[in-house]
C-alpha cells in the first residue's frame, strides 16, 4: 500500500480525492490537512459521516514528510508552491491540482504572479493523461491541468495537423457553479446564478494561454485561441464547443476514433455531447461534425473529476506503477 495524504482537503476537489482514496485498492489514506486544522474530516463533510472519520491538520511540510509517499495538493494558486518545493526536495511525490506547475515561467508571471519555485517548474509533468502518460510514469511532480483546458484540448488536438491554424480558434464553454470553489462570491450566489446563465472574463481568463501554450509543445502549433468561459445553473459538469476551419476533408468522427483507440476513458459519441453523461466520472465524451471546412467539436467532463481530481488520482497511479484506472469513478449521476 502507499501512504497518501490530501492537503487542502475542506475544497471540493480535496472531498472529490478523499471519496476515491478511501475505496483506491492500493492507496492508504494517512494524512488531511487544511490551512487550519483542528478537526475531523466529517465535521468539514458531514456527507462523510459513518464513512470515514480521519483527524485533519493543520498543513505542515513535516506532516506530509513524515506521513506520505504520495501528496495530493487541492490549495489555491501560489499557496501551493510554497508548500511543494519543500515536498519535492524531500523525495515526496506530488500532484499539485493548482495552476502553479503548469506553464512555462514566463507564461505564468503573466497571467498569476511571481513564481517561488521556479527550478522545479522544468521538472514537472503536466498531467493531461492521454499525451503525457508515458512521462508521468517517471514523474515526482505532476501539475494538474485546469478543467477548462482538459475538455478543450482533449476536442481538439487530435484535429490540429487538418485544420488552418492561421485562423483564429474559438472555443465556447460552460461549467458548473462548483468549478469556483466553496467561497461564496457575487457571481455565484444563488440569486445570480439560478434561472441564469452569463459569461465571465470573455477573451481575457487564464485558461486561453494554457491552451494556446500546450496545443504548442504538443504539435508545434502556434495558433490565437480565442477562449470564453460561461458560468450555468448546475453544481457540476463542464460543456465545451470548439469552432475551427479546417484545410483538409476529413471524416471528424474517424480521426478521434483511431486518435483515441486506446484511450478507454475517451468516449467518441454519435451524436453532440451533454455534461450529465459524465457527471460523477472520469470520462471525457467527443463529439465532431464538420460542414464543408467548418468544424465543430463538443466535448463534456466533470469539472471536479476529470476537470480536476479523478485526473490527478490517475497521474497519481502512473507516479506509483499502478493502472491508471484503479480507483476512478465510471458510472454518471443519472438521472
Amino acid at each position: 500500500m502507499i501512504s497518501v495524504g490530501v492537503v487542502g482537503a475542506s475544497g471540493y476537489t480535496g472531498l472529490e480525492l478523499i471519496k476515491m482514496i478511501i475505496n483506491h485498492p492500493k492507496f492508504e489514506l494517512k494524512y488531511l490537512a487544511t490551512t487550519t486544522g483542528d478537526s475531523i474530516i466529517e465535521q468539514l463533510h458531514p456527507s462523510l459521516e459513518g464513512v470515514i472519520t480521519h483527524n485533519v491538520e493543520k498543513a505542515s511540510i513535516e506532516g506530509v514528510i513524515d506521513s506520505c509517499e504520495l501528496v495530493f495538493l487541492a490549495l489555491p494558486h501560489k499557496a501551493s508552491m510554497g508548500f511543494a518545493k519543500g515536498l519535492i526536495d524531500a523525495g515526496i511525490k506530488v500532484v499539485d491540482l493548482s495552476a502553479d506547475y503548469r506553464l512555462d515561467l514566463e507564461t505564468y508571471e503573466k497571467y498569476y504572479c511571481r513564481h517561488e519555485d521556479a527550478r522545479h517548474l522544468n521538472s514537472s509533468v503536466y498531467g493531461l493523461i492521454e499525451y503525457y502518460r508515458e512521462d508521468l510514469k517517471k514523474a515526482k511532480l505532476v501539475a494538474g491541468p485546469g478543467c477548462y483546458p482538459t475538455a478543450t484540448l482533449l476536442g481538439i488536438l487530435p484535429f490540429i495537423p487538418y485544420i488552418d491554424t492561421t485562423v483564429p480558434l474559438f472555443v465556447d464553454a460552460k461549467s458548473g457553479v462548483s468549478g469556483a470553489g466553496k467561497k461564496l462570491s457575487t457571481t455565484t450566489h444563488f440569486v445570480t446564478i439560478n434561472d441564469n446563465i452569463f459569461a465571465y472574463n470573455p477573451l481575457k481568463h487564464r485558461h486561453a494561454p494554457e491552451i494556446t501554450e500546450k496545443i504548442e509543445k504538443i504539435h508545434g502549433a502556434k495558433i490565437n485561441v480565442n477562449f470564453v468561459p460561461h458560468l450555468i445553473p448546475a453544481t457540476r459538469g463542464e460543456l465545451v464547443s470548439i469552432y475551427a476551419v479546417l484545410k483538409e476533408d476529413i471524416n471528424p468522427l474517424e480521426i478521434l476514433k483511431k486518435h483515441y483507440a486506446n484511450d478507454k476513458f475517451i468516449r467518441i459519441r454519435e451524436k453532440p455531447v451533454d455534461i450529465k453523461s459524465t457527471a460523477g466520472t472520469h470520462f471525457c465524451d467527443i463529439y465532431a461534425q464538420k460542414n464543408q471546412n467548418a468544424l465543430f467539436i463538443s466535448s463534456a467532463i466533470d469539472n471536479l473529476l476529470r476537470g480536476a481530481s479523478s485526473q490527478a488520482l490517475v497521474a497519481g497511479n502512473l507516479m506509483c506503477g499502478f493502472d491508471e484506472g484503479l480507483g476512478v469513478p465510471t458510472i454518471s449521476y443519472m438521472p
